[in-house]
């Protein structure tokens, strides 16, 4: 195998993944691949390298890090027809459990080099695309809250603590949406889902995919702190003892109202307003063969 592969890669991501970095490097060379390694030094650094891909002579971009790092080249390879890969080194890593990619530095390598390259919908924005989720109000404001030393050195437990902080802090705001076919909705608090997970292996969007055209929006259409309590609940207990969370599914999504902070992929992306559409075809993403699935 001669294949040439762009490595971008956040060496932070999880606290110090220097060394399975390397070990992915290692690995992939071994395998008969040609590795040209990027490491990111700050935020928007990778959408910056993989957008300079274009017109490149590369088989594959392998991003390993984080899902913020993945949203990262996403975004710098839109319309670049490089497929993407990823290496799963992050905290929360919930693509990697929707895409059925392995956190084990040289299976997930595998799956890069013998995987198969499917197109996915991503879901564009005022700023830029996202592959996962935005959320809008609470947990916006509990990722806006969660320090980054504390995150590298707790893991998610960094996440409920912000949580926790956020659920005194923040005041519920009635936003507006509207839907692409004209329906008028009225929420407290939004999650636009492309995927099924949410945060680990918590089940947000049962019918939300990476393949399917459409995203969902799961809200709160209640006022006040305690229907955020019970969404959570509701979310954290898969449904099973407090009812169904609601969802509303379209092509793409209008919202205004009072400012409340946004964050896209488990990273703070500003402030409302906001708009999302579903947009297919634009990125492939390197999934498990069926061979490596009955593995």
């Amino acid at each position: 195998m001669d294949k040439r592969i762009k490595l971008i890669a956040n060496p932070i991501s999880g606290g110090d993944s220097r060394p399975r970095i390397e070990q992915a490097r290692t690995f992939l060379e071994q395998n008969g691949a040609r590795v040209d390694l990027y490491l990111t030094g700050k935020r928007g650094d990778a959408t910056a390298e993989a957008a300079r891909l274009k017109g490149a002579d590369y088989d594959l971009v392998l991003v390993g890090g984080g899902d913020g790092t993945l949203n990262e080249v996403a975004n710098g390879l839109v319309g670049c027809g490089i497929p993407l890969a990823f290496l799963p080194l992050g905290t929360a890593n919930v693509m990697a459990l929707e895409m059925g990619i392995p956190i084990h530095v040289e299976s997930a390598c595998r799956i890069a080099l013998w995987g198969e390259a499917r197109p996915v919908t991503l879901v564009e924005t005022d700023g830029g695309f996202f592959l996962m989720m935005a959320g809008l109000g609470f947990d916006a404001a509990a990722v806006r809250a969660v320090s980054p030393r504390l995150k590298r050195r707790i893991g998610k437990a960094a996440y409920l603590l912000a949580g926790l902080s956020a659920f005194v802090r923040y005041r519920p705001a009635a936003l507006q949406i509207q839907t692409a076919e004209g329906k008028s909705l009225q929420a407290w608090h939004v999650i636009f889902s492309n995927i099924r997970l949410y945060g680990g292996r918590f089940v947000l969007a049962p019918q939300g995919g990476l393949e399917k055209s459409g995203l969902i929006a799961c809200l709160i259409d209640r006022p006040g702190r305690f229907a955020i309590l019970l969404f959570w609940l509701r979310i954290l207990l898969r449904g099973r003892l407090l009812g169904d969370v609601k969802r509303v599914e379209s092509v793409s999504f209008n919202l205004t109202g009072p400012v409340v902070p946004v964050q896209i992929d488990g990273d703070d992306a500003g402030n409302t307003p906001f708009t999302v559409t579903s947009c297919s075809g634009l990125i492939e993403l390197v999934f498990p063969s069926t061979a490596q699935k009955r593995a």
